[in-house]
């Protein structure tokens, strides 16, 4: 059982990396928002870098689970977008709905890191 709780947090812990590295490429597309040629980027959902870096086993039980994606863990992809017309894709709504679904993945890592220490204090009698 404590093999399993490592693997847990270790997995909560890069989700929780994966979302910050995210949240710094929104930033970037805001931030360059006014940059003529600018092309706006993302990483691959989590659970596609999980699965492609050899995690555990997922199965999806419902279309749509995943998500698109594709890429590695860490490897930032340009995304597709109808550039204005000095060339510049970025879409300050989407940049806003891809901040939100970022900031809800973070919550859930937090979320499951404190779940986490919480079950192991209640093992250890500390609760």
């Amino acid at each position: 059982m404590f093999e399993n709780t490592v693997k847990a947090m270790g997995m909560a812990r890069a989700m929780a990396a994966h979302a910050a590295a995210r949240q710094q490429l929104i930033a970037r597309n805001v931030a360059n928002a006014d940059t003529p040629g600018y092309r706006p980027q993302d990483m691959p959902a989590f659970a596609d870098a999980l699965r492609e870096a050899g995690g555990p086993g997922f199965r999806a039980t419902r279309p749509g689970h995943f998500g698109p994606g594709g890429g590695t863990a860490l490897e930032p992809v340009t995304l597709p977008g109808r550039p204005s017309p000095n060339g510049n894709a970025v879409s300050l709504e989407q940049e806003m709905v891809r901040a939100a679904e970022v900031r809800m993945q973070h919550d859930m890592a937090l979320a499951i890191r404190e779940a986490l220490s919480g079950a192991i204090k209640t093992a250890l009698g500390r609760r």
